[in-house]
């Protein structure tokens, strides 16, 4: 059985926005891994980017993930998003209807 991997490294810039970079699979294994890395000791930061340019495959998992990030950046008073996103991570974006709530970019 395939085990799904992620790797997540990070940076904030000058600015004061953090910036994942994600690498592999989003799905019901690697979510918490997600999930931990949108979190920080003080909670969720407020401005984030997250650079999908190297995610191959994401499922409800990540949605799930993503929804709970945006939600808690907005609480704050903050904003979440998405770059260099892969055209399949786009369409299930757009089929869940988040592509009209977090913008994001394109490859």
């Amino acid at each position: 059985m395939h085990q799904a991997h992620l790797t997540v490294t990070q940076h904030t810039t000058a600015d004061g926005v953090r910036v994942l970079a994600l690498a592999g699979e989003i799905d019901h294994t690697t979510a918490d891994a997600f999930r931990q890395a949108l979190t920080t000791d003080g909670g969720s930061p407020r401005h984030t980017v997250i650079d999908f340019h190297d995610v191959t495959f994401m499922d409800s998992s990540g949605i799930n993930v993503l929804v709970a990030a945006n939600n808690a950046a907005r609480t704050d008073g903050g904003w979440l998003r998405l770059a260099h996103t892969p055209t399949p991570v786009l369409q299930l974006l757009h089929i869940v209807g988040l592509d009209d709530v977090i913008p994001s970019t394109p490859p």
